[in-house]
């Protein structure tokens, strides 16, 4: 009891061998496999109603009632006493473009064309990339490269802005809501089952690890039937 009284409830006592951040996709229903038919609305839209509620808490306007407008490019340190609530940078779903959901609202899974979001499991402290942002790629990751054509990236060029970072906690930094990337599968091949693999990418990222397919990419199955 003595020991436990010791700990902070705010963040780690120790933070000198902080992991590299592992990786999730959204939507994610049944597994790692988004399967579904073009001409069949009901194989996708469990894939859109998911996309839809996880995305309310980055609506435009949520986001400007909580959160602050921060500097681009920099991390967004914060200093004094550690129980002090912290501010959390603005993330507005409209960032995200073609993936948003705001001028598609079937997020491209209606023309075969579905937008996948990635978000990096959230480190306490964890500044990303030594001072240069994290990026994204992606590529089959068995197969013919051609079953992947084309993949656009959301927002920018696809990388985690640094002023999203670091991290002080679920107690003091309330309002905090991740950054993501969003990936738009604008040409693969349909009625095959392509597997791809998505990779962080920037100093101090473990992404080929065969152990472990979180930690720093994420490998699912795509396959659209017509």
């Amino acid at each position: 009891y003595v020991m436990l009284l010791t700990l902070s409830p705010y963040t780690p006592t120790y933070r000198d061998r902080v992991s590299p951040p592992g990786v999730m996709i959204r939507p994610y229903l049944n597994g790692f496999t988004i399967a579904f038919n073009v001409s069949q609305p009901s194989t996708w839209q469990p894939y859109v109603d998911s996309m839809h509620h996880f995305l309310a808490a980055y609506d435009d306007k949520v986001q400007e009632e909580k959160n602050i407008e921060c500097v681009s490019g920099q991390y967004f340190i914060q200093g004094g006493n550690e129980s002090e609530e912290k501010k959390a940078c603005q993330f507005k779903r409209s960032l995200l473009q073609n993936c948003s959901g705001i001028e598609d609202p079937t997020f491209g899974y209606s023309k075969g064309q579905p937008c996948i979001l990635l978000k990096m499991n959230r480190i306490i402290g964890y500044r990303p990339g030594a001072g240069v942002p994290v990026s994204v790629d992606c590529k089959v990751q068995k197969g013919n490269e051609s079953d992947l054509r084309s993949v656009d990236f959301y927002p920018g060029n696809g990388t985690f802005d640094l002023m999203y970072y670091p991290y002080y906690g679920k107690i003091t930094h309330v309002n905090y809501t991740s950054p993501l990337v969003a990936m738009h599968f604008t040409d693969v091949k349909k009625n095959y089952l392509v597997h791809i693999q998505c990779r962080l990418n920037g100093k101090g990222i473990i992404n080929d690890v065969n152990s472990d397919r979180f930690l720093g990419r994420i490998i699912f199955t795509l396959r659209i039937g017509k």
